[in-house]
């Protein structure tokens, strides 16, 4: 069917991701919520979630297109 295509759900959950990342950013330099010892895997966590939210949400989709 010609339609099949456009019902597909193309919800990937990159949004999300790109939130929880930008969260764990925020929070990771601020000591009273997470410990001095545990801000840089904040960081890091924060950004390998975000750059993977960012990949699903727009690169994928981009090269999908292609």
């Amino acid at each position: 069917m010609v339609h099949s295509e456009h019902n597909k759900s193309k919800n990937s959950g990159g949004f999300a991701l790109i939130i929880m990342g930008a969260l764990l950013l925020i929070i990771g330099p601020q000591e009273a919520i997470v410990p001095k010892s545990m801000s840089v895997i904040t960081w890091v966590a924060g950004l390998l979630i975000g750059g993977l939210g960012f990949y699903l949400k727009f690169i994928r989709h981009r090269t999908k297109q292609q």
